[in-house]
């Protein structure tokens, strides 16, 4: 079975790490369901504080795929900026060399 993509999984991880705390203020703290803007802040507070904590590996993981992709694509475009030099150096060397020789 295929893994899942990093990036998907600390998404998930992150979202559930706060609507879960937010779900709670809300249901067991009636004072929240008046300010939901409080728990709001709470839950991204707490939030945060459980992504720092716990998701320390999935974090690793998304950002070594996220450099893996940069990697990939420049060496692509590395490769193609040095055909063109190679073709322009080529060009100058031919212009260069003196006909009547």
């Amino acid at each position: 079975m295929k893994k899942p993509a990093p990036i998907l999984v600390y998404t998930v991880l992150r979202l559930l790490a706060f609507l879960v705390p937010l779900a709670i203020l809300w249901v067991f703290f009636p004072i929240f369901r008046e300010f939901w803007w409080l728990a709001a802040i709470f839950a991204a507070l707490i939030g945060m504080s459980i992504s720092m904590l716990f998701l320390r590996t999935p974090l690793t993981d998304a950002s070594a795929r996220l450099q893996e992709r940069r990697e990939s694509r420049t060496s692509g475009g590395q490769a193609d900026a040095d055909a063109e030099d190679q073709a322009i150096d080529d060009t100058s060397t031919s212009v260069d060399e003196d006909p009547r020789s």
